[in-house]
């Protein structure tokens, strides 16, 4: 009778059918997925989020969200993120100034620990930095900027997306490097800091190629120089800060993908995937590349080593430089 029993019991076992991985691939998303943006409405990130999430809407049958949490150098954003459910359907988009540099200047301050609270997903793009002025302020390059500011100590008003974000450490960067000291604006975002440059409420900033290039094709801004180590392919004309006077000059905007420590790698795998998928997409790529972002999609191994690079680079700028809050 046992050896019955035992035989029903294995068959039974044998009759419950298996539940493949494919079918969490089916079953997610099956609700809306929330894309929190920890910067103000109208910032590269802002845009970049938008162009993406809608292919990814397409790509998955699922509305994608865009959730502005802006704030605190996009801290507030990611605070609010890092506590999300893991479930896969609360994701962050960041930049570098918020997974690299933050910590560096919000040292037990941050309610979340940068490392362990999020799962990285995929390094989305890489966007220049245009060192940008009001058309009333009489320089044409870098080298000019640099001699007015020399002349006018601390008086040439200069907006950031705020404190520690990257507009702000490539100004920080490029006042140390050239000697001169000018006057720091910080705003709530990349969005709000460029509209004060173009209203005249500032005088210059490095703003986001996302955004200078269409406020320069207006006539609102003049574009005197790129933040990156050679000249960008979208502006070959434009010098680099580097070969105007200040070289090893270097910044860049990172924007990636992450999602709450916790959530599973299936989910991980499937929005890598299809974010990979989109940024390989002609129409996204096009998007991107019209405004001056170069899209990337890489693996979360790649992105973490993005990351490292990133933290350990600023980390240095930030006790070298001597930069803090103000």
């Amino acid at each position: 009778m046992r050896g019955t029993t035992l035989v029903k019991f294995l068959l039974s076992m044998l009759a419950v059918p298996c539940v493949p991985q494919a079918v969490f691939a089916q079953e997610y998303p099956n609700k809306p997925v929330r894309l929190i943006i920890p910067w103000a409405a109208g910032g590269s990130t802002d845009s970049i989020g938008r162009i993406l999430g809608q292919k990814l809407g397409e790509y998955t049958g699922q509305q994608w969200v865009i959730d502005n949490r802006g704030g605190a150098t996009g801290t507030i954003g990611h605070a609010f993120a890092a506590k999300a459910a893991p479930d896969g359907y609360t994701l962050l988009l960041g930049t570098n100034s918020t997974f690299a540099i933050a910590p560096h200047l919000y040292k037990g301050v941050l309610q979340y620990d940068n490392e362990k609270a999020f799962s990285p997903i995929t390094l989305v793009a890489i966007s220049p930095q245009i060192l940008s002025v009001h058309p009333s302020l009489p320089v044409k390059n870098a080298r000019e900027l640099i001699a007015l500011a020399k002349a006018q100590p601390g008086k040439i008003p200069f907006s950031t997306a705020g404190v520690g974000a990257t507009s702000h450490m490539a100004t920080a960067l490029f006042m140390n490097l050239a000697g001169v000291k000018m006057q720091h604006v910080p705003y709530k975002g990349g969005g709000p800091s460029a509209n004060a440059l173009i209203a005249g409420e500032t005088a210059l900033s490095f703003v986001d190629a996302i955004t200078a290039l269409p406020q320069a094709r207006a006539g609102r801004l003049r574009l005197i120089a790129t933040s990156t180590s050679k000249r960008t392919s979208l502006m070959p004309e434009l010098p680099t800060i580097a070969e105007s006077g200040l070289p090893g000059f270097e910044s860049v905007t990172s924007f990636g993908m992450f999602a709450p420590a916790g959530v599973s790698r299936e989910a991980i795998a499937l929005v890598n995937r299809e974010t990979v998928r989109a940024l390989g997409a002609a129409d996204v790529r096009e998007k991107l590349r019209a405004q001056g972002i170069d899209p990337v999609g890489s693996t979360p191994e790649e992105l973490v080593a993005h990351q490292k690079q990133e933290t350990a680079k600023w980390g240095k700028v930030v006790l070298e430089q001597g930069i803090r809050f103000e």
